[in-house]
């Protein structure tokens, strides 16, 4: 399941380069963009929550999930401007980026130490 997570969360990153390029671009993401980028980080949040609750797990799955519910609720205080049709700040897309980032990279450290 964890590797599910994983492969959802580096197609939403993807989608989520392009949108951080046009909001750097000084323009809007579609709203196309929004919504798979969006649809994917969820759905890759709720797989990981549904394994993290199955059982123990490791403190860096545990600190992974963290740090992307995290990245989620910034996904959230963003999507907020996108329905005002306004740019989010830029600081909260850098820290929602490096929040998912290393969010992932814990992901990746555990799935990776397991194999």
């Amino acid at each position: 399941m964890i590797v599910t997570a994983i492969g959802l969360f580096l197609v939403a990153a993807v989608v989520g380069i392009y949108m951080a390029a046009r909001i750097f671009g000084g323009s809007m993401p579609p709203w196309v963009a929004v919504i798979v980028h969006g649809v994917l980080a969820a759905s890759g949040l709720l797989v990981l929550l549904y394994a993290l609750f199955s059982g123990p797990q490791p403190l860096t799955l545990m600190a992974g999930a963290g740090l992307l519910v995290v990245a989620a609720l910034g996904g959230f205080f963003m999507f907020s401007f996108q329905l005002r049709n306004q740019p989010p700040p830029k600081a909260v897309v850098v820290v929602h980026a490096l929040a998912a980032v290393l969010g992932v990279v814990c992901l990746l450290t555990n799935a990776l130490a397991i194999a």
